[in-house]
């Protein structure tokens, strides 16, 4: 118990006094070639705020989504092990169908699609 408390104590203190010092030794002077964009030594050629498409978020979150599907299947050679793996052949199996089905409707969606 007394470890746990001393090192509690020492994150937190550790944590406060880095970030006081960053606030204390940060030098917050912005001048027109910090809020430039950075366009290889060329002057900007156009806004460098302008929106990406809906369709990039889409996708990426699209991939997220699917890739995390990895991580909860990768236990799955494990869990087999346990003392009942129809349970787990279930679970696995339900997850994939929920996840196919969420596929199929986006494809039908046309939120695959690049161009219309």
């Amino acid at each position: 118990m007394n470890t746990i408390l001393f090192m509690m104590t020492l994150s937190l203190s550790l944590s406060i006094i880095l970030t006081a010092l960053n606030f204390w030794l940060a030098q917050a002077s912005p001048d027109s070639e910090k809020l430039s964009p950075y366009e290889c030594g060329f002057d900007p050629l156009g806004s460098a705020r302008l929106s990406f498409s809906i369709r990039f978020f889409l996708v990426a979150i699209l991939f997220l989504l699917f890739d995390l599907e990895i991580a909860l299947l990768l236990p799955l050679p494990w869990a087999t092990q346990l003392q009942t793996p129809i349970t787990t052949l279930t679970w696995a199996s339900t997850l994939i169908l929920l996840l196919t089905l969420g596929l199929i409707y986006e494809w039908l969606q046309g939120g695959l699609e690049w161009a219309e």
